[in-house]
């Protein structure tokens, strides 16, 4: 009977130094991925960032995706990278050019610190519709470098309300063939195809979701993109235009990307 007794009691202390610990309230709300693999080791998945308007979100939660990012011009002024990598930024699309002769001041800025702190980073173009989309592309291709590692170029299209050179808005047969132009050219140029971002009022207008053999990311800051943009497949949701981010000050745009940790490192070129 002693010896059973011994016997369960050292079985039950092997339980309890095998339980994990209660998570503490107040640790940071990143967790990383804990698989063989390295990448996915280090990958930081299912962060919470703060929004200076939050949205009372209905059905999936943009938090619910593993994967999150930000995106970024010159109007996010200086940022410190490495804080943004800490706090659980998994990647970054930096603005480089707008139309055929405008350059965003901080793209270099933002393109060589996003790198230095470890983050996948990509450049985006932000479409002018009183110019012909070759000329963009060009543009473009002069000042974003080639690298093999960056993420996939970007064609922002959108309404830009507020220009005060540019008030046409094209049909959607000449956006969207416009477009075919721009994401040929840059495909041809990288070796990757762009994905489209676009916006609510700008897709049920143009139809820009008919172009074949091309992702997409969709804003959407007041409801899933199942439910604004239906039937609609995308690889991007951008879910808040107020979101709050260590080593970013003021408001910046939040950003999940739609599959698991290990499509995302597949989509990324990380495996």
């Amino acid at each position: 009977m002693r010896r059973l007794v011994l016997g369960l009691l050292a079985l039950a202390l092997a339980a309890g130094c095998g339980r994990p610990p209660d998570r503490a309230v107040n640790a940071p709300q990143v967790t990383r991925t804990e698989p063989a693999n390295a990448r996915l080791a280090g990958l930081s998945t299912y962060p919470r960032f703060g929004d200076r308007d939050p949205h009372d979100w209905e059905g999936r939660k943009p938090w619910s995706y593993p994967v999150h990012g930000i995106d970024v011009s010159r109007y996010q002024g200086d940022i410190d990278w490495h804080k943004v990598r800490r706090s659980g930024v998994s990647f970054a699309y930096v603005k480089a050019t707008e139309g055929g002769d405008h350059t965003d001041t901080k793209f270099r800025d933002n393109w060589r610190g996003a790198k230095a702190a470890g983050l996948k980073r990509g450049a985006y173009h932000y479409y002018y519709f009183c110019r012909p989309a070759a000329e963009q592309a060009r543009w473009f291709i002069k000042h974003v470098p080639k690298d093999t590692n960056a993420l996939p170029p970007v064609l922002d299209m959108e309404w830009n309300h507020r220009s005060r050179t540019c008030r046409t808005r094209p049909d959607g047969a000449t956006v969207r063939a416009e477009a075919r132009k721009f994401l040929n050219i840059l495909e041809r140029h990288y070796g990757k195809r762009p994905v489209v971002y676009t916006t609510v009022d700008f897709y049920r207008d143009t139809g820009i979701g008919r172009l074949s053999g091309t992702e997409f990311w969709l804003r959407s800051v007041a409801g899933h993109p199942q439910k604004v943009y239906p039937g609609r497949n995308w690889s991007f949701w951008q879910y808040s235009g107020t979101g709050q981010v260590p080593g970013v000050a003021g408001d910046v745009d939040l950003n999940t990307f739609r599959g698991s940790p290990e499509s995302w490192l597949r989509w990324s070129g990380q495996i």
